[in-house]
């Protein structure tokens, strides 16, 4: 579940041509999905919620990712994630990250600050006392800011079918190549109607988890806000799945299909 929780904050991770456009987001913008396991058991929540803030009085984006366990699943293993990301509001290029988790007894506690001028990352792992600098690449992204950035920058009439797309990540203590391909176009059915949206498959290490590196496919909403509406998981034993379950502040119309 934790990747999944990882992949549905980032999953929009793609590096091609962009090309500067209107905002797709502002502050107060926030997301609740859903998490089923199987397709029939619920297996927890997670919520996106974006702020205003200073960093060195600079205006910055404040956006914090949580994740919990719920119901029967949190029984036998119970997760309580947090992640924090503080970003410029024009570049989308980030500050500071932030990783607070508790999984299953498996906890970290990382606080990272970005020298985007030397392409520094400064690591503070506040529960192993320890603090590192790594070299990263220009202009690093993390793993929450790479959805916004993607969101406010990605130009989506440039995509093709086949297309696979790149970006580099930084996340715990190491630089992170995540690759994306784009499937096309779908309309889904979610709780609110259906929806146009565009369709992904994020590569992931097949393994103990995944059954394989095609694993995953992530619904984006094909309309100004680019709202990550489901991304389904085939895991090495079961499924998950998790669906937006409740949304506010959207800067753009929410579309949705009305079928005659």
């Amino acid at each position: 579940m934790k990747r999944i929780l990882l992949i549905c904050i980032a999953v929009m991770s793609m590096q091609m041509s962009f090309a500067q456009q209107e905002s797709a987001f502002t502050s107060g913008e926030w997301f609740r999905f859903k998490m089923s396991y199987s397709n029939w058991l619920k297996a927890g929540n997670a919520t996106l919620t974006v702020k205003d803030a200073k960093i060195d009085d600079k205006e910055v984006y404040h956006v914090v990712g949580k994740g919990w366990t719920t119901g029967m699943i949190k029984w036998f293993f119970k997760v309580k994630d947090k992640y924090e990301s503080y970003f410029d509001k024009d570049s989308i290029i980030p500050y500071k990250f932030v990783r607070n988790i508790d999984e299953g007894g498996h906890t970290k506690d990382l606080e990272i600050d970005f020298d985007q001028v030397k392409h520094k990352a400064h690591v503070n792992n506040k529960k192993n006392k320890t603090k590192k600098v790594i070299d990263t690449k220009p202009n690093i992204q993390d793993m929450v800011s790479t959805f916004y950035y993607l969101r406010n920058n990605l130009d989506v009439s440039e995509l093709k079918i086949g297309d696979e797309v790149k970006i580099d990540m930084f996340f715990d203590e190491e630089n992170y190549g995540f690759k994306l391909k784009y499937l096309g176009e779908e309309t889904i059915d979610t709780e609110f109607g259906s929806i146009e949206s565009l369709k992904f498959r994020p590569y992931v290490m097949a393994g103990r988890v995944f059954k394989e590196e095609e694993s995953l496919t992530l619904w984006v909403s094909k309309d100004k806000n680019k709202v990550p509406l489901r991304i389904k998981a085939d895991l090495a034993v079961g499924s998950l799945r998790a669906d937006l379950e409740a949304f506010k502040g959207l800067k753009h119309p929410f579309k949705i299909v009305v079928n005659n």
